[in-house]
This record gives C-alpha cells, sequence and structure tokens, in this order.
C-alpha cells in the first residue's frame, strides 16, 4: 500500500481539469519519483469518484459499481505517494466519505481542496450546468443559489461549493495538519501559479512534471449561453441520446468552437448580490482561520473582487439579438463542417437530421 494517499476534492470550476491533465501527461516523471497517479485504462478518475458519490449521472451509475474498488487495489500496489483526483468526490456525504477514507487505510491519508471565491464560482457553475442539459436561466439560478435553500439547484450547488461543508465532511478524521486548502489565485497571476501551489500541497517538486496542459475549460458569454439554453430545450424534445449530446454540443459546439471565441463577454455576479458574495468569503476566513488547516496561498483571494462603482454589468439573459445570430451561426458552420468530415456518412445522423428539419417546416 502506499505510504502516502493525497484525495484531491475539487471543488467544481477550480482548475481541476488543469490539475488533473497534467498529473496525467506527467505520471512516468512522477513515478521516477515514486509519486502515483493511478488513473488506469481511463483518461481520469470519473468513473471511481461517481461509484463513490453513487449520483445518477446519465444512466452510468451501474456500468461504474466496482471502478472505485479498483482504484483502491491500484493505490494498495503502488509505493511512495498517490493522487487521487476528482472534482465531485466534494459532494461526497459523510457516508461515502468513511468509505473512502476506511478503503485506503492504513495509508496516512491527506485531502486537498482547490478552492475559488464564490463570485467566480456562482456564473461558472451555472456554465457547467448549461453544459450538462440544463435550460435555467441567470436571473433564476442566482435567486436559487441565493435565497431558496431547499431548492434542488441550490442543494446541489452548496453541496459541493460550500468550502466550509464540504472540509467538516472530510475532514472529521483528519488533523488540521492533514488538511490542505489551496486557494486559485486571482485573474492576472503567473500562469502555474494554481500548479505550484497544488504541488505544495501533494509534496511534489514542480520540477518532477515539466509537461504542461493545454487543455482549459474556458467559460463562454451572454450570447452564447443563450444560444446553449434554446438548443438544450429543444433538443429535450427531440430526444437526443448522451453521447451524441456529449460529442455534438458539449464538446463540438461549446469547447471547440464557442468557448474558442475571443468577444465573448465576461459573465459575473449582479451587482447587488456582491455583499452576500463578501459575507460567505468572511464565513469562510473565518472558519479556516479558527480550524488550523493548512492553507496554500493567499486567503485573500477567496474575497470577491468587485466592480468598479460606475462599471456596466451587461444581463447574461439578454445579450443582443445580433450576437445570438453570429454565435448561431459559428455553431451551425461547426455542424455542417463535421457532419462533412464523416465519410461515409452517417446514414442514422443523417435521417435524424433530415426529421428534425421536416418538423421544423411542419410548424
Amino acid at each position: 500500500m502506499a505510504d502516502v494517499v493525497y484525495l484531491h476534492l475539487g471543488a467544481p470550476k477550480t482548475g481541476t481539469t488543469y490539475i488533473q491533465d497534467r498529473l496525467a501527461l506527467n505520471r512516468p516523471t512522477l513515478a521516477r519519483h515514486d509519486v502515483r497517479y493511478p488513473i488506469g485504462s481511463n483518461p481520469d478518475m470519473f468513473r471511481p469518484a461517481l461509484d463513490l458519490v453513487e449520483r445518477p449521472w446519465a444512466g452510468l451509475q451501474r456500468d461504474v459499481e466496482g471502478e472505485w474498488d479498483a482504484l483502491v487495489r491500484r493505490a494498495q500496489r503502488s509505493k511512495g505517494s498517490v493522487i487521487i483526483s476528482h472534482e465531485i468526490l466534494a459532494g461526497a456525504n459523510r457516508e461515502q466519505v468513511e468509505r473512502a477514507v476506511t478503503s485506503l487505510a492504513p495509508a496516512d491519508i491527506h485531502i486537498v481542496v482547490t478552492a475559488r471565491d464564490i463570485a467566480r464560482q456562482v456564473p461558472a457553475e451555472w456554465q457547467e450546468r448549461l453544459k450538462h442539459r440544463h435550460v435555467s436561466s441567470y436571473r433564476r439560478f442566482v435567486r436559487r443559489v441565493r435565497r431558496r435553500p431547499r431548492s434542488e439547484q441550490a442543494q446541489s450547488f452548496w453541496q459541493v461549493q460550500d468550502l466550509t461543508r464540504v472540509l467538516e465532511r472530510w475532514s472529521r478524521q483528519l488533523t488540521p495538519d492533514h488538511v490542505h486548502v489551496v486557494t486559485v489565485p486571482q485573474p492576472g497571476g503567473p500562469h502555474d501559479e494554481l500548479w505550484r501551489r497544488f504541488c505544495r500541497a501533494v509534496g511534489v517538486d514542480p520540477a518532477w512534471a515539466p509537461l504542461d496542459s493545454v487543455r482549459r475549460n474556458p467559460s463562454i458569454g451572454s450570447a452564447e449561453t443563450v444560444l446553449l439554453r434554446r438548443l438544450n430545450a429543444r433538443l429535450r424534445k427531440e430526444g437526443l441520446q448522451q453521447a451524441d449530446y456529449a460529442a455534438l454540443v458539449r464538446q463540438l459546439i461549446v469547447h471547440e468552437t464557442l468557448a474558442a471565441r475571443t468577444t465573448a463577454d465576461r459573465i459575473t455576479l449582479p451587482p447587488n448580490a456582491y455583499d452576500w458574495a463578501d459575507e460567505i468569503a468572511d464565513r469562510w476566513h473565518d472558519w479556516l482561520v479558527g480550524s488550523g488547516v493548512d492553507v496554500i496561498g493567499d486567503l485573500e483571494d477567496l474575497r470577491p473582487v468587485r466592480p468598479e462603482p460606475d462599471a456596466p454589468w451587461k444581463d447574461p439573459d439578454r445579450p443582443r439579438q445580433r450576437d445570438v445570430t453570429d454565435v448561431t451561426m459559428e455553431a451551425l458552420v461547426a455542424m455542417v463542417m463535421e457532419a462533412a468530415r464523416r465519410t461515409p456518412p452517417d446514414e442514422q445522423l443523417t435521417a435524424r437530421v433530415g426529421k428534425v428539419a421536416r418538423r421544423l417546416r411542419e410548424r
């Protein structure tokens, strides 16, 4: 069994994609220093994490049964230190946390949580949900997160995004020196600062992982989110399969096309929500200082950066129609080029497209 296991829990939208990709890219050099990232035959640790937290994720729950135990067995065969990382681990309940910690015994368990200020997390989480077929407006999402704690949207948000609640669930059996909180730098800092902070948390020399990741999980703007919400609503009616949605909408349209646009505006909190965000930052600050856990980075990184008092705020639900038309055209071009690339043509896809087209003509 490994001597030390570092459980990196996320939270979601805190640079986890970048960290995980860099760990995967540098597995051989890290292993030479007795640091293992045991992903097995999969590109990441999503399947084991999903097995642990038992969430109904697009019908995959049965398919991932046994994946957590398989990951534990790979960790048991390792020497030195092991890093386990996936952001959905942040949502584990107390029983699931108990299972995770117990299954990895007798290794020395540390947890690592990457944390970002709530003002950046709210719009980022909303956009991530849209990329998983949701249709909620930004106004409704923010209102529910702030004022309707019992709503499904709010509960699922705070289960993974409330830093203190995540730490309380995961740190019950650990001493403060085994709990590491890595703050995500505010924009404008060095490109690799988050990576360097993460390396400090898991006892890795950054020189052991020289290959940088080019993968990103970038944000999209207001016009792009309006297009995505409308598309999600229509595709619900058409019954598009999850695998097709992931490949054609999330990957091709969103990640490869819309996220690459340089003119997209940045979505921020509504101006009247910053007092609320500051209250959360104060609560997180007081908890972290009082708990004595290891904080790597600057606690001020967890405090929202307010816009200038006279700065205009753009409502993400109300972009200019011309901008929505432009991004719609870019998405359509991407789809046409993808269809042309497929040789021989996908007859099943062509038939579905024709069926949809006929329905649209009839309306």
